[in-house]
């Protein structure tokens, strides 16, 4: 149980944030459309992280990731690991247009007012995140949706090809990116014989750049943060901010994430 595993980490932390899987609640939380574990920290009516995982992927095992976890919890974000549907007989995100299967901006949005009736989170301040098929959904989302939630912060995953056409804005965007990812290239790749194609994370990006009405396609400055390459536009549309950040990495949610993440986030106008 994660109860179990990660209790006297968490205390020695955050006091006594909640650890179980429906918070103080055995098991599960479950709404009509599907299930959802979170841990919440001292605060009232804290902000919510939701963190989707990847294809394959668990629940439980985003909450495992007590690398990404704890520096939420303990800078007072209480975070969420909803479920993904069956999708070929595993756990993944019904992301692309035209698919059959759940309505996964329904689920998410009917998650995030569950876990505000039972846990009080603040609904005004929740970010959408999620790692590869995760993000897939997280770039999805925001795409036909961006005023669903707050913010979104995809890490190892954007558009497939044929890329949308345009997508609505403003939106508040961070995507970060391993250099080295060889399951979600930069660049792109094929899947299931030629039948799918991963798009071009910087043609993702263009796409950004216009919903939010940024003026030019050259960056606007750039920083580093630990081993994070960062870069970011301005001259945009009121209400919008992108920023993409390169770690030297493969396919993976990296250490020190959660913090920069938050940083940009709450250094965000509202955040």
């Amino acid at each position: 149980m994660i109860r179990e595993m990660t209790l006297a980490t968490g205390l020695a932390l955050i006091g006594q944030s909640g650890f179980a899987a429906c918070a103080d609640q055995d098991g599960m939380c479950e709404t009509a459309s599907g299930g959802y574990h979170i841990e919440l920290p001292e605060d009232e009516n804290p902000p919510l992280v939701v963190f989707l995982h990847g294809y394959g992927g668990t629940a439980t095992g985003t909450l495992k990731n007590r690398g990404m976890v704890d520096p939420l919890l303990a800078r007072g974000y209480a975070v969420m690991a909803p479920e993904g549907s069956e999708r070929n007989g595993r756990q993944s995100w019904n992301f692309f247009p035209g698919w059959e299967g759940r309505d996964e901006t329904a689920f998410l949005t009917e998650a995030v007012q569950d876990a505000a009736d039972r846990f009080g989170v603040d609904t005004d301040r929740v970010v959408l995140g999620g790692f590869s098929a995760g993000a897939f959904m997280v770039y999805y989302l925001a795409c036909a949706a961006p005023d669903t939630f707050s913010a979104y912060v995809p890490v190892s995953g954007g558009f497939w090809r044929p890329d949308p056409e345009s997508c609505e804005g403003p939106v508040r965007l961070f995507h970060t990116h391993g250099w080295t990812d060889n399951v979600v290239p930069l660049e792109g790749r094929l899947l299931g014989g030629g039948r799918f194609h991963q798009g071009d994370i910087f043609a993702g990006l263009e796409i950004w750049r216009i919903a939010n009405g940024c003026v030019d396609t050259k960056p606007s400055g750039f920083s580093t943060t630990g081993p994070f390459m960062r870069r970011y536009w301005s001259g945009c549309d009121e209400g919008s901010a992108l920023e993409f950040a390169l770690f030297p990495g493969g396919h993976s949610v990296p250490n020190g994430w959660a913090d920069m993440m938050l940083d940009w986030y709450e250094g965000l106008p509202g955040g």
